[in-house]
Formats: C-alpha cells, sequence, structure tokens
C-alpha cells in the first residue's frame, strides 16, 4: 500500500499555505494518486485520501497536472479530482476561473516522460465524489491479479475510482469473479466489464 498524507501533514501545508499568494488550499474528491511528476508514468509516491487537504503550489500551463506541497519535495496531482474554494463555491481545479490566481509551473526540467504518446485517455466522472468503490476485494482476486501481471497500459489522465477506460483497453477476466482487470498507468484496477468504469484501484 502506498503512504497516505497524514492529515497532521496536511494541515502544516495548510497553515504554511497563507505565506504565498500562489498556494492555493485544495481537497481530494476521491482516493487520488500523488507522483513524482506530471504525468501518469511518474511512479506513485503517496496517496490523498478522499476528502483529505493539501496545498496546490501551481499548475502547468495547458495541462491538468498541478503540483502540491508535500513531506521532503514536492509531488503531482491530476486536477480533475481536486477543488478549491473560488469566490465561495467549491470547484474543481480543472474547471477554476480564469481570474483563480493559480500561479503557472513549469515541468520538471528532466521530464522524462513528457513527449510520450497515449493510446488513449481516461473518461473523468464528473460526479467521481459519489462513486462508491466496492471495498476491499478478495484476498485471492488480489493474489491473482499480481501473479497474473500483464503490460500496463499508458493512458492520459489518472486512475480513479469511479473514471470510464476507453473501449480499446483491454479488460482481463478473473476465474469466477464479476469484475475484470487492468494494468493502467502501471496500477492495477478493477472494472466493471458494462460500464467499463473502475471500481477499485489496488494500492
Amino acid at each position: 500500500m502506498k503512504p497516505v498524507l497524514l492529515p497532521a501533514i496536511a494541515g502544516a501545508l495548510l497553515a504554511m499555505s497563507g505565506a504565498a499568494l500562489a498556494e492555493t488550499a485544495v481537497s481530494a474528491v476521491t482516493d487520488l494518486n500523488v507522483r513524482a511528476g506530471p504525468g501518469p508514468q511518474y511512479p506513485v509516491i503517496g496517496v490523498i485520501a478522499a476528502g483529505q487537504s493539501a496545498t496546490l503550489s501551481g499548475c502547468i500551463e495547458n495541462s491538468k497536472w498541478c503540483t502540491i506541497a508535500e513531506a521532503g519535495g514536492k509531488g503531482w496531482v491530476y486536477s480533475d479530482y481536486v477543488t478549491a474554494d473560488f469566490s465561495g463555491s467549491r470547484v474543481i481545479v480543472t474547471r477554476r476561473p480564469a481570474d483563480a490566481g493559480i500561479a503557472v509551473v513549469a515541468p520538471p526540467a528532466d521530464d522524462v516522460y513528457g513527449n510520450d504518446n497515449y493510446t488513449g485517455a481516461i473518461v473523468s466522472d464528473d460526479d467521481a465524489g459519489t462513486i462508491e468503490s466496492i471495498g476491499r476485494p478478495p484476498a485471492e482476486v488480489g493474489t491473482y491479479v499480481t501473479t497474473h501481471r500483464v503490460d500496463p497500459v499508458y493512458l492520459d489522465g489518472e486512475v480513479v475510482t469511479g473514471a470510464t477506460l476507453p473501449d480499446t483497453v483491454e479488460l482481463r477476466e478473473i476465474p469466477d469473479y464479476r469484475y475484470r482487470y487492468v494494468y493502467v498507468n502501471n496500477q492495477p484496477a478493477l472494472v466493471d466489464p458494462g460500464t467499463r468504469r473502475i471500481v477499485y484501484v489496488m494500492r
């Protein structure tokens, strides 16, 4: 399991946010990966739990990837899944108003994944906060998925519960189990084959 940002750390980050106008308090609408760089091929370095707060430092221009302050350095999150207060309303950061005041940041100088082409895109769920995970699957399901690893598919976007995978992604069967699995952006996830929605992210 990836480390979860502790509430005390998140609180400390929020306390520091007043020091710089460019920093913005945000909350995750679902369990959200924190990656080492601005892209789905960067390794996951942590997870922000649904409802947990963090401090957003800025976003890359014309990109959905934003950097957050995090213990020990910076992490990156996909802005479709974090909200902030703009003029008294909670708004998904991707849909922020033009005058939101969020800083524009440059991608890392060593952005090793910046030129990769993806085979498609994960479709964000407009109501991601209302999608319930199926809960932890039976142990034998987890064992099957990890022992029958398949080549990952890399898609633009982030792997979260409720997001939908494009039809081009092949879903793999699990014996005697209603859900399918796939390694997307190098992370195993369980998918409802009827809706193609991610119902559980295996961390």
